[in-house]
C-alpha cells in the first residue's frame, strides 16, 4: 500500500526536510517583500536623517540666526523628460539660520501633459543634515500642462547646527541640486498631484506661477 506524503505517517527525516522546504520558501519570499519594501524605506530614512546628501523637510524656521554666512549655488537637471528647468539664481548668499527663497523654472516643451517628480540632494553629502527645506516643489508630483511654463519657489534654512559639527563647520559653501524625472506613480496610472499655483502657495506667502 502506498504511503500518502501529507499523512502523519511520514518519517522524522521526511517531516524535517518538508519543514526545511517551508522554511526557504518563507526566506524566499520575505527576500523579495524587503527588496520591494527597501526603496521607500531607504527614502524615508534618508529624509529624516539627511544621509546620502539628501535635504530635509522641516516643520518650522529655527529661532536663531548666526552672523556667519554661507553661499548657496542651484543646480537644475531633466532626465527623460521634454522639459526645460532651470534655476532662476545661480548663487544667493544667507546667514546660517535665515530663511531664503529661491526660484526655479520648468518649461514644458510637449504636446501633452507630463507628470514628473524632482529628486534632490546637495553637496557636501555632510551638510544634508542641516539644509532643511520649509515648502518645495520636490515633495510631490508635478503635472505640467503642454507647452506652458511654471515657477515654483523653494523656501529653505541651514540649521545653526551647521556651524557646530566638525564636518560642516568649515564649509563657506553648500550646492542644492535637482533633477527630475518621470513620475513612477503616474506611469502607474496612480494619483498625481497637479501643478497649479493654490497648490505651491509657499512658507514666506509666494506662489508657484503657471503660464509665464
Amino acid at each position: 500500500m502506498a504511503t500518502d506524503p501529507s499523512s502523519s505517517e511520514l518519517s522524522p527525516t521526511a517531516r524535517r526536510n518538508r519543514k526545511v522546504a517551508l522554511y526557504c520558501a518563507l526566506g524566499f519570499v520575505g527576500m523579495i517583500g524587503a527588496a520591494y519594501a527597501s526603496v521607500p524605506l531607504y527614502k524615508a530614512f534618508c529624509q529624516v536623517t539627511g544621509f546620502d546628501g539628501t535635504v530635509r523637510k522641516a516643520q518650522a524656521a529655527p529661532d536663531k540666526m548666526l552672523e556667519r554666512k554661507l553661499t548657496i549655488r542651484f543646480d537644475a537637471n531633466v532626465r527623460d523628460l521634454p522639459w526645460t528647468f532651470t534655476a532662476e539664481q545661480v548663487t544667493q548668499e544667507v546667514r546660517i539660520g535665515q530663511t531664503g527663497l529661491a526660484f526655479f523654472k520648468v518649461t514644458n516643451n510637449g504636446d501633452k501633459p507630463v507628470t514628473g517628480r524632482a529628486i534632490y540632494n546637495v553637496v557636501p553629502e555632510s551638510a544634508g543634515a542641516y539644509f532643511q527645506k520649509l515648502e518645495c516643489f520636490c515633495f510631490s508630483d508635478q503635472t505640467i500642462p503642454a507647452k506652458t511654463t511654471i515657477e515654483f519657489p523653494v523656501v529653505y534654512f541651514v540649521d545653526p547646527k551647521f556651524a557646530e559639527d566638525f564636518e560642516t563647520k568649515g564649509k563657506g559653501e553648500v550646492t542644492l541640486s535637482y533633477t527630475f524625472f518621470p513620475s513612477v506613480e503616474a506611469q502607474r496610472g496612480e494619483k498625481r498631484a497637479d501643478a497649479t499655483p493654490a497648490k505651491h502657495s509657499s512658507a514666506l506667502g509666494v506662489q508657484a506661477k503657471a503660464g509665464l
